[in-house]
């Protein structure tokens, strides 16, 4: 019996993939606000007096850049006889950031946070310090998402695929999407 093998390599260029906000609001639940729906910035669930965390986002677009709407918790103060001293308040922010593509992962750069209709000391403090956190943390891997969806393996398919030559070409946010610009080669065996 001769057996024929050959793969296919089939090259795709600028395939947009456009994730719809409500999905990437499901996908920052599922890999960021993983704390009962919480995204601590410092402190953990169990510390009483000095934490701040994010909740309830909502995802939109703001002139180009992604627009995210969260409700901030914190508080910054020591323990005295059972109570806790110090400065503290919860608000509504609005997180601005433009997406970029580094290593893998999609990043944020120029990141701005404004308390609408709120103002003080700890409230700017707050803003600065999140600006900061979120250009330095946040990542989504979406080489890694990309990866598995398209190599998935198929129940009784006859082929196997793999994806090479990964390569973002631009990321731009829409009213309804982050589109990320993508040029990959799928290989087919």
């Amino acid at each position: 019996m001769l057996a024929c093998f050959f793969t296919l390599s089939v090259p795709l260029q600028a395939l947009d993939l456009a994730i719809e906000f409500p999905a990437l609001e499901r996908i920052l639940a599922q890999q960021v606000f993983t704390q009962d729906g919480r995204r601590y910035v410092r402190g953990a669930p169990k510390d009483r007096c000095n934490y701040a965390y994010l909740e309830h986002p909502q995802i939109g677009c703001d002139n180009g850049r992604l627009r995210v709407q969260a409700h901030f918790s914190g508080r910054t103060a020591a323990e005295f006889f059972t109570r806790c001293i110090g400065l503290g308040d919860d608000f509504d922010l609005v997180i601005t950031a433009t997406p970029v593509y580094r290593e893998g992962k999609i990043a944020f750069e120029g990141v701005k946070v404004e308390s609408p209709n709120r103002d003080g000391f700890y409230i700017r403090r707050t803003k600065a310090a999140l600006a900061q956190t979120l250009s330095r943390d946040f990542r989504y891997s979406i080489l890694d998402d990309a990866r598995r969806i398209l190599e998935e393996k198929r129940p009784n398919a006859p082929f196997m695929q793999h994806m090479d030559d990964f390569h973002v070409a631009a990321v731009r946010v829409t009213p309804a999407a982050l589109v990320v610009s993508i040029e990959l080669t799928l290989v087919v065996r």
